[in-house]
């Protein structure tokens, strides 16, 4: 598929609105104004984005602790995102969630959760939904290098192979599971070929870029809608801030174990700066056209965080809201 000049813009833009949503609360962070915890997606967009984009609007998403990209690229409003964060009564949770618990089934963007592979077998249920019902929608699961070393991914990889589902597991091989390196958690091979064993389909992909993330991702998006699936897609990553928060810097405590030499080598294959030169070289945005983007997206950010805090948290007499009796 040749891909026009519009399409590659949407590209662009929705991975800066990510970054530049996600970097708009480094300084909350820091200064307490946000109290839940963020887990930052900077340096992983082009993987949310070329997925989401392969997909549509009635397809399904589940997150996990660091989906602010995925409910984005799916489709979620900026500001329904910025209200959660900030804990108000107008976030997509109604305030009740924070970061970590993020929700749109109208874009299809069916939940986020903390618990770690958490979300796999729900993405797993919702296929099978879809197998019965034959309505053609696929269902992705986004999760870390962490999610390998829980059963639920086993056991979902099964079932889905089983029942042939229309299933996509798309692994976020950021390198570390928390602070600790994926080499120290696992046998030294590919995350991939876990699935192997239950003749599942398996593709690794450069997951800072964004073209080759949509490609595979629509090919992927293709098996399972011809009923030929599941699919799985490791995406080789790297997270730009720390686990949890702008850094690993805890209470003056440096925890961020990363190798400084390693960090400057993925700063390097930084996804939105290595499309940008794609954009500029082909023709297709030139500088001025770039710099455009960046204040327009720049100002739906501070749109979107002064949406959040001209209203307010949930209300005490509220507690009882939404909870199961």
């Amino acid at each position: 598929m040749k891909n026009d000049r519009k399409f590659l813009s949407y590209l662009y833009r929705t991975m800066l609105r990510i970054r530049l949503f996600e970097e708009s609360l480094v300084d909350p962070i820091l200064n307490r104004d946000i109290h839940t915890p963020c887990h930052l997606y900077s340096g992983q967009e082009a993987i949310a984005v070329g997925v989401c984009a392969a997909l549509s609007r009635e397809d399904y998403v589940f997150g996990n602790h660091r989906s602010h990209g995925h409910f984005l690229a799916k489709g979620g409003s900026m500001k329904d995102l910025a209200a959660e964060v900030y804990c108000r009564e107008s976030g997509c949770s109604r305030g009740r969630g924070g970061s970590m618990h993020l929700i749109d089934p109208d874009v299809g963007m069916m939940g986020s959760a903390p618990i770690v592979a958490g979300t796999i077998p729900l993405a797993v249920g919702a296929a099978l939904a879809s197998s019965i019902r034959g309505d053609g929608h696929v269902s992705v699961s986004f999760f870390g290098d962490g999610a390998t070393g829980e059963g639920g991914l086993y056991e979902s990889l099964n079932f889905a192979a089983l029942k042939r589902l229309p299933v996509i597991f798309a692994c976020e091989n950021n390198l570390y599971a928390t602070h600790m390196p994926i080499r120290e958690c696992r046998v030294s091979q590919p995350i991939g070929r876990i699935a192997e064993p239950f003749g599942i389909e398996v593709h690794t992909v450069d997951g800072n870029d964004v073209l080759q993330v949509h490609d595979a991702s629509r090919k992927a998006v293709d098996t399972c809608r011809r009923g030929d699936g599941p699919v799985f897609m490791e995406f080789m990553t790297y997270r730009f801030r720390g686990h949890v928060g702008p850094d690993d810097n805890i209470q003056g405590l440096h925890t961020d174990i990363r190798p400084p030499e390693e960090v400057a080598v993925w700063m390097e294959k930084d996804p939105i700066k290595k499309f940008e030169r794609y954009l500029n070289k082909h023709g297709i945005l030139d500088n001025e056209e770039i710099k455009g983007i960046k204040e327009d997206v720049s100002g739906e950010v501070q749109d979107a965080v002064e949406y959040a805090m001209r209203n307010s948290g949930p209300l005490d007499k509220d507690l009882r809201r939404y909870v199961f009796a």
